[in-house]
């Protein structure tokens, strides 16, 4: 039986304080300057946990990395414009900016590694890929923001040269002054895996908090009905249900071995929270960062809840097919 994801639980109790206790009057520049300083953090230690030598292995392995890097951000992006385009009405305009937005994130690293060690695929190979697309997005996301979500929803975000320097002094920043640091902290900062991994969750609750509280003040649960979240969830879970068939079956087309299969499955389908979160703060206007991130909230549990399911069944089979070679 799976268990409930704590970090999702602790999600929900923070919307729901936000939902209750908002951040107003002269808290709220009090917590806009703590969101940025725990997103400086995060990144920093992002960039000192990230081994080179994790970067090199299995950069040979350049077909593999190509496909995972297009269904992330070539798949997802053009899945999400056809689905807007197919039923427009279904969500608000803001909604759909928020599945836009889930569309161009990068996949995620520790859960794409984790769920493809546990299916027993190319371990190497996921580790490599989920870093690339981490390193690759923090760059590629805003502009694909801007050409995406500006085309597809009328009076929609455009990118501009703040959100670009925000990106810039936020997040890559912090990121390449953690990897010059990287070969006299990193050790440390592998040592305390578990308290940096507290550190990051509570960051993204911070970030979390503050961006509902501006949300809830805004309206937001006057914008968002339960019929609403029900037509994310049904937006999310036809994204998902797509590219993980699309990974599935286009790995097997080209002639991938089962392993690099199921690390083509597992990178390519995911979408990060971690870094996601942060970058709504930054790229989109205050008031709208709630209802931006709602459908990346739904997105990340569904994914990590069908992709627990779809690990076993290929681990079952790894095991079923070892004893009949024995």
């Amino acid at each position: 039986m799976l268990k409930p994801d704590p970090f999702l639980l602790a999600l929900i109790a923070t919307v729901l304080l936000a939902s209750v206790l908002p951040c107003r009057g002269a808290a709220v520049p009090l917590f806009h300057a703590l969101t940025i300083a725990v997103i400086a953090v995060m990144f920093f230690l992002q960039g000192a946990r990230l081994s080179r030598d994790a970067v090199l292995v299995g950069l040979g392995h350049w077909r593999l990395h190509l496909a995972i890097l297009a269904c992330t951000f070539v798949l997802f992006p053009l899945l999400g414009l056809a689905l807007h385009a197919a039923l427009p009405g279904l969500l608000t305009p803001a909604l759909w900016l928020g599945v836009l937005f889930v569309c161009v994130l990068p996949s995620t690293v520790q859960s794409s590694i984790a769920f493809t060690s546990i299916a027993q695929g190319n371990v190497a190979a996921a580790v490599c890929s989920a870093t690339a697309s981490n390193l690759i997005g923090i760059l590629v996301t805003p502009l694909l923001t801007g050409l995406v979500l500006a085309g597809a929803i009328r009076g929609g975000t455009h990118l501009t040269a703040d959100g670009v320097i925000g990106i810039v002094l936020q997040l890559l920043l912090p990121f390449l002054a953690g990897q010059l640091l990287q070969p006299w902290i990193g050790g440390w900062a592998v040592r305390r895996k578990k308290l940096l991994t507290l550190t990051d969750r509570g960051s993204i609750l911070i970030v979390v908090y503050t961006a509902f509280s501006a949300a809830v003040v805004q309206g937001l649960w006057q914008k968002v009905p339960l019929s609403q979240l029900a037509s994310i969830l049904l937006v999310d879970a036809i994204l998902l249900a797509i590219v993980l068939l699309a990974t599935r079956s286009g790995a097997r087309a080209l002639g991938f071995a089962h392993e690099d299969e199921i690390a083509i499955v597992f990178c390519g389908s995911k979408k990060t929270l971690a870094s996601g979160v942060p970058m709504a703060g930054v790229l989109f206007p205050a008031a709208m960062v709630g209802q931006i991130v709602l459908p990346l909230m739904i997105f990340h549990q569904l994914q990590l809840f069908v992709c627990a399911v779809l690990a076993r069944r290929y681990a079952r089979r790894a095991g079923a097919e070892a004893l009949l070679r024995t």
